[in-house]
This record gives structure tokens, C-alpha cells and sequence, in this order.
């Protein structure tokens, strides 16, 4: 049998057991008299064999209490030791000079009687470090994220489902910091209904196949609110290839998916804007001739003729059509415009009066001048004419009566609006917002609105034209136009102006009844048009010489030996235009008045170099008002 081991071999194996651990080890006695220590202890502290034992545990307490961060709790720790000896204790020691020690303290027994307590320090200080690092490390990736507005997400691949959000991503789902499920069925509880078989089809593609996975789509967050995320993750996998999470970011793109849209929809409406003009120009081309010829016929037969009724209704007939020619010609922004500088607010004043007995009784009109208000340049024609579009839009939208409000004031725009309202430019402007509280109108609806025969009303009770008209108003002025509406909320539409810079000069024509013996230039390639200005003018006495192109009226105009007295042009011609061609002929002939006959014109209005504006003679006209102006412009 083995000899059992001497107190002094006993004590030999403890002391090495001592010297070997990497912690520091105290022992004191209920008297707080330094038992036993290790070497470890002696360098973590820096005291001296000498000095610990002299001083014992309260030697030890008056110099490192001055040493630790929260000496008050530490000293509070070490009362309830000394009165309950019995009590074990683990806690964590900080040093301001950034030490940190995991403490442990227990009784020191024999047999069943505790004699002394046994406390055991273990170095902490870098685990501790590099965990706040990390720590840190989070803390500016969560504020990257939230300043990018990126947020990022891991999903594990395991079958579990689970799926870890940043705190960016819960913001970008309107989802508060611990109220989301974290798995993957919650995530596609948000994503859109239309768009969950195209997502859920790019994670398999990512996971079983290796395609990239970057995928735009919507989400609906909790209040309804749809907004556009675009997300892009990379498969993490095992050395055998396996896949074991997906981790990726999120990123609202809602406000470019607007821009985009904008920028869609406005270049669709420059492409339909073309095609309408276009349309009114040669639709006014005919009306032209219809309603000429219409009115001469009516000179030509009585009172009492059986025809006389269905010319008439001829004349009516063109007259409608002619409206709604005029409204594809505002919308395309192609309209001859007859502007002024006016008074908004004077405007908007005089024109609730009348709305308000034009809705009828039911719908509240109010009108709200804003003060210090500055005037505008448009044509307040047209302008009231929209205003008018509007209301009547707003009565139907509010068939068991509601409010009607009008209000203008100044709008400020600054760069972060007008970003979200292309194409309009920072500055000012002057504002008018034309409000209801009718049914209103869904997103889809609101895309289409400003299209050209777009309506939502029953066949037969509206064109689809009125909105259009809005649109192209303000367009042709340099404004702008945004509507504000949602389902059973009203609906706002805002009308932007620019200020006025200066008024135009006032004309200062004056009508005459005198019959013509001059000489005209009729210059015409629609051969209906031309041949009824020809019957009418010369009917009225004129001379004519007679073109169907600007090269041909160059050329009599070179053979011609007498005077030519007013040139007639049409605007838009094969070959030269009708602007090109009165430069022309200015040049050769200075002070030659000249009139261009247009539905519409983007060119300029003045003949380059020398000369006097050009008069304008919008189509479709009657021969009685294309004899007035000509004889206007003649006596001069």
C-alpha cells in the first residue's frame, strides 16, 4: 500500500499547482491575513510578497480601490463577503487603466467550518476588448446602413427557416426592433402578392443553380404603404460545396422607381403630345375648308331655302369639332396662345362666382386669394377654361355634393421637391391648388389622367380630353401640374406658375369694313384650303398670285414686276415653312406685312433681321374673319 503523501509534500504540490495556473489566486483568513497567494496574483496587482503580507486584504482594498472603475460597487461586494463568508461571488473587475479581471470568490472551508475566503482573478481585459470592438464594429455598420439606407439580412440554410434582419432592414419594412418573426415565410408576408413567385424563384435559382441573386420588388408594410426594395445576397457554402446561409442587403428604391416612372410618363405624354398636334393640325386644315365653304354658301342661299338648315348645322357641327381640336392643341402645348400678364387671384376670385352657380347647390365652392401674390403670364382663357375642367371633374367625383376648394399662394421649390417632381425645376412659382373631397382615384388612375381620351366616365359623358387640356395649359406657359389623390379621401390638383417677367405690348388693331384692291400672296400647300381663301379674297376684291410651296412663291415673287401688298402663308409646308419663306420675303421686300395661317406653331414669331412681328390667323377660320384680319394688316 502507498504511503500517504507528507504535510510538506502536500504543500509543495499545492504551491507548484499554484505557479502553474495562468490566473491569480488569494487566500485569506476571517482575520483578513494574507494565507496564500501565487506569483500570478503578485504581477497582475503589483504588490510585493512583503507588502501583501503585511498589509493583508485591507492593504490589499486601499490600493487597488483607488485603482477600479466602479470602486463604490466593489467595496459594497466586499462588505457582504465579510458577512457572509459562506457565499460564493462572480463578477468582473475593471481598471481605468483598461485591465478587466473575471473575480471569483469562495469560502475557504475545513471540514464543514468556514476559516477563510479563496479568490481567484483571471484575465479578461482582451476578450472583453475584442468583444467591444466588435460591438463597436456593429454600432458603425448599423449607422452606415441607416445613412446609405441599405439594410442587410442572413438567411440560414439549414431548413430552419430563420432569417436575421439589421436594424436598417426593419426600418426599410416598417417593422419596430423586436417585433419580427424571423423567418422566411414572415419576410414574403410582406412582399408583394404579384411579385412573391418572382422573388421566391430567384432565391431557388441563387440556392440550386448559382445565379446571382439581385431582384427589384414591392413590398407592402404594415400600414398599407407599398414601397420598392431591390436586394442582393451571395450564397455562403461549405467545402463540399453545400449552401449554408444567404446573406444579403436591402435597399428601398421607392423614390427611383417614381422618378423612373415620371420620366416615363412624361416622355410618353412629349410622344402623344406630338401626335395630337400633328392630328389637329390636318383636322384643322379641313375644318378650315368645311366651315369656309360652309359660311359661303350660307351668303349664297335665303332664308328660306330647304338647305339653309342643314349648312347651318354644317357650320355647328365644324364649330364642335373645332373645340375639341383647340383641346388637342393645348394638350400637345401647341396652341396659339393670346398671353398677358394677370392677376391670379382676381382670376380665381371672379371665377368661384360663377362655379359656384355652374355645380349647383350642392358642392361648396370657396375660393383663398394668397397675399402678396405675383401676377402671371398665360392666357387666362385657357386658364379659366381649366380651372373649369377641373371643377367639373370634381362635381362628378362628388355626385351627393361635397366641397370645392380653391386657393393660390407662392411655392417655394427647392431642389429636394423638385427631385421628386420631374421634370420641374427649383424656383418660384405661383401655386394653385383646386381641391375636392369626392370618391378620388387609385394610383393606376392617376397615371393615366393627363392622357388624351382617358376617361372614367360612361360612354357618352365625357372625351377625355378635359385633364389633357389642364395639362398641356400649363405646359405651353412653362408650368406645371401634380395631382394628389387617394380612394374615398378627395383628391388635390396642384397648379404651378411661373411668375410674370414683363407684359407683352397691347395690340392696337381696329376693324375695318373696307373692300380690298391689293395685291396678296397666297402661299397654301392643302389645296382646299387654298382654293377657298382664293374664292373668298377675291369675292372681296383682291389680286392674288397664287402658290402651293414656299420655293414656288419665291420664284413668282422674283417674276412678279408689281407690287405685292401682304403675304398669306400657311406655317408648315413641304420643304421651306412658312416663317423661312416670310424672312424671305421681308428681306427682298421690307415692311411686307405678312399673316401665317396655323393651327399651331413652334417657330419663332418675329422675321429675322428687320421687320414687324407676324400676325398670326389661327385655323380652322371663316372667311369673314380671314377677311378682317387681312384688311387689319393692310391698314395699318
Amino acid at each position: 500500500m502507498q504511503d500517504r503523501p507528507t504535510l510538506e509534500e502536500t504543500i509543495a504540490l499545492l504551491e507548484a499547482t499554484l505557479e502553474s495556473t495562468h490566473d491569480g489566486i488569494l487566500v485569506v483568513d476571517l482575520n483578513r491575513r494574507v494565507i496564500l497567494y501565487n506569483r500570478q496574483y503578485l504581477t497582475m496587482f503589483g504588490f510585493t510578497a512583503e507588502a501583501l503580507e503585511r498589509g493583508g486584504v485591507d492593504g490589499v482594498n486601499a490600493a487597488l480601490l483607488p485603482q477600479v472603475e466602479d470602486a463604490d460597487r466593489l467595496r459594497e461586494t466586499s462588505k457582504a463577503l465579510w458577512e457572509h463568508p459562506e457565499r460564493e461571488v462572480l463578477d468582473v473587475v475593471r481598471f481605468k487603466d483598461g485591465r478587466v479581471f473575471e473575480r471569483y470568490v469562495a469560502p475557504h472551508r475545513i471540514g464543514s467550518a468556514v476559516v477563510g475566503l479563496v479568490a481567484s482573478f483571471h484575465d479578461i481585459g482582451q476578450s472583453v476588448r475584442d468583444a467591444e470592438a466588435l460591438q463597436q464594429h456593429r454600432a458603425f455598420l448599423e449607422t452606415a446602413q441607416e445613412v446609405a439606407h441599405i439594410g442587410s439580412w442572413v438567411f440560414e440554410l439549414d431548413g430552419s427557416g430563420r432569417l436575421g434582419w439589421s436594424t436598417e432592414s426593419h426600418r426599410i419594412f416598417g417593422v419596430p426592433l423586436g417585433q419580427f418573426v424571423g423567418t422566411s415565410e414572415a419576410f414574403y408576408g410582406f412582399v408583394h402578392p404579384d411579385d412573391r413567385d418572382a422573388v421566391r424563384a430567384a432565391s431557388r435559382a441563387a440556392v440550386e443553380g448559382g445565379q446571382p441573386y439581385s431582384v427589384e420588388h414591392r413590398i407592402v408594410r404594415g400600414d398599407g404603404t407599398v414601397r420598392w426594395v431591390q436586394e442582393q445576397a451571395k450564397i455562403l457554402r461549405d467545402a463540399r460545396g453545400c449552401p449554408l446561409r444567404m446573406v444579403g442587403t436591402v435597399q428601398d428604391v421607392t423614390e427611383r422607381w417614381q422618378l423612373e416612372d415620371q420620366l416615363r410618363q412624361s416622355q410618353k405624354m412629349e410622344a402623344i403630345g406630338r401626335l395630337a398636334g400633328g392630328i389637329a393640325h390636318d383636322l384643322n386644315n379641313a375644318l378650315t375648308a368645311i366651315a369656309g365653304y360652309a359660311e359661303l354658301a350660307l351668303g349664297e342661299i335665303g332664308a328660306d331655302h330647304p338647305a339653309r338648315a342643314d349648312v347651318e348645322e354644317i357650320r355647328r357641327a365644324t364649330e364642335r369639332a373645332g373645340s375639341v381640336t383647340r383641346q388637342l392643341l393645348a394638350f400637345s402645348r401647341k396652341q396659339l396662345l393670346q398671353p398677358r400678364v394677370f392677376d391670379l387671384n382676381a382670376t380665381i376670385v371672379s371665377l368661384s362666382r360663377m362655379l359656384a352657380r355652374l355645380l349647383g347647390p350642392d358642392i361648396d365652392v370657396h375660393a383663398s386669394a394668397g397675399e402678396s401674390l405675383p401676377l402671371v403670364l398665360g392666357d387666362p382663357g385657357q386658364v379659366e377654361q381649366a380651372v373649369i375642367n377641373l371643377a367639373v371633374n370634381a362635381r362628378d367625383a362628388m355626385p351627393e355634393g361635397g366641397r370645392l376648394e380653391l386657393s393660390t399662394s407662392v411655392a417655394d421649390v427647392d431642389e429636394a421637391f423638385a427631385r421628386t417632381h420631374v421634370p420641374m425645376p427649383a424656383g418660384r412659382y405661383v401655386l394653385l391648388r383646386v381641391s375636392d373631397t369626392g370618391h378620388g382615384m387609385s394610383r393606376e388612375t392617376q397615371t393615366h389622367i393627363f392622357e388624351p381620351f382617358f376617361t372614367t366616365k360612361d360612354v357618352g359623358k365625357g372625351t377625355g380630353l378635359g385633364l389633357s387640356t389642364v395639362y398641356g395649359t400649363l405646359k405651353q406657359i412653362g408650368g406645371f401640374v401634380f395631382v394628389d389623390s387617394e380612394v374615398d379621401r378627395g383628391t388635390t390638383f396642384r397648379l404651378y406658375f411661373p411668375p410674370a417677367a414683363a407684359p407683352p405690348a397691347p395690340s392696337t388693331s381696329q376693324e375695318t369694313g373696307r373692300r380690298g384692291h391689293e395685291t396678296l400672296m397666297v402661299v397654301e400647300d392643302e389645296p382646299a384650303v387654298r382654293n377657298l381663301v382664293a374664292s373668298a379674297l377675291r369675292h372681296d376684291g383682291y389680286h392674288l398670285l397664287l402658290a402651293t410651296s414656299a420655293e414656288e412663291a419665291l420664284r413668282l415673287a422674283d417674276t412678279h414686276e408689281g407690287p405685292i401688298d401682304l403675304l398669306l402663308t400657311d406655317a408648315v409646308m413641304p420643304g421651306k415653312s412658312g416663317i423661312e419663306l416670310a424672312g424671305a420675303m421681308v428681306a427682298q421686300r421690307p415692311g411686307l406685312p405678312v399673316i401665317v395661317m396655323s393651327g399651331y406653331t413652334e417657330e419663332t414669331l418675329t422675321i429675322a433681321g428687320p421687320g414687324e412681328p407676324i400676325a398670326l390667323l389661327q385655323k380652322p377660320f371663316t372667311p369673314r374673319e380671314l377677311r378682317r384680319r387681312i384688311r387689319e394688316r393692310l391698314d395699318r
